[in-house]
């Protein structure tokens, strides 16, 4: 079956889709991403994902390429065209193709709007064995709250993990805190039952999932507390683990090599996972 991808207002074979060189979003990461998740032929929080990128576009400057009706409507057509059921729909707007120079176009230029998906498995209720993490120092510019495309200092992060035979990276600042995952957001249970999540800053994204996450928390009267907590204190955590629109909620059993409580995934992430795979499986219906 053919895969397809849609390029600046076109559907085009995904083996033959191109940017152009001078791309802005190529030569220099001036450009946003969104990822969406899709269950069962349904979109995952697809308004706080959209919502989300129009606050990224803004903060840049950068106009919408088309108009959010209208993305919304190549979304679904993009999942037409390639089947999708159980996977991600990855959108990117760049600030277009210009003459190569760090400073804006003086010249204005349509903004560039790419799509491609991706399937993958159908993700359930069971959180598996857990998985494990490693630190790593953050080195990621001051506003990390911009989902731009200038992900060199996460993959460098993601790398030295997947080396040292961990899934995930867990960046740590100056300070000795744990910001985020190198792509998920990271949580902690404490020893007295304190659900544990970094507030939202600069210092960190906004996932889309930890949002409803904590509404779910909420729901089941968890003891919800965002604030920064260290390394250290992850290490002494009860229970850990992650959050994102490709991971779900996925426990962490090892940090740096060391067991999270007794090793295995505990009750507090099985039920966040439990619940949010029940949320996920009410999304919105593409007909």
């Amino acid at each position: 079956m053919a895969r397809y991808a849609y390029v600046n207002g076109r559907y085009v074979d995904h083996r033959d889709a191109s940017v152009h060189i001078e791309d802005r979003g190529y030569q220099l990461a001036d450009g946003v991403y969104e990822v969406v998740g899709v269950r069962d032929g349904r979109l995952i929080d697809e308004k706080p994902h959209l919502d989300r990128l129009d606050r990224s576009l803004r903060e840049l400057q950068i106009a919408w390429p088309v108009s959010r009706q209208a993305l919304s409507f190549v979304i679904r057509e993009l999942m037409r065209r390639n089947r999708l059921r159980d996977g991600l729909v990855y959108m990117q707007v760049t600030r277009g193709v210009a003459r190569r120079d760090h400073a804006f176009p003086t010249t204005p230029v349509k903004p560039a709007l790419v799509l491609t998906t991706k399937n993958t498995k159908h993700v359930g209720a069971d959180t598996g064995p857990g998985i494990s993490v490693k630190s790593q120092p953050d080195i990621r510019w001051e506003r990390c709250d911009i989902k731009t495309v200038g992900l060199l200092p996460n993959v460098l992060a993601k790398q030295a993990a997947r080396e040292s035979g961990a899934y995930e990276a867990w960046l740590v600042d100056a300070d000795g805190n744990v910001t985020e995952g190198a792509s998920t957001n990271a949580w902690i249970v404490t020893p007295d039952g304190e659900l544990v999540t970094r507030h939202t800053d600069n210092g960190i994204l906004a996932g889309i999932t930890r949002g409803t996450l904590k509404a779910i928390a909420n729901d089941l009267q968890l003891k919800l507390v965002e604030r920064p907590f260290t390394l250290a204190e992850a290490k002494r955590a009860k229970e850990a683990f992650i959050s994102s629109a490709t991971s779900f909620v996925t426990p962490v059993v090892k940090i740096d090599g060391e067991p999270v409580g007794d090793g295995k995934p505990g009750p507090t992430a099985r039920r966040l996972r439990e619940e949010y795979v029940r949320f996920a499986d009410a999304g919105e219906l593409v007909a």
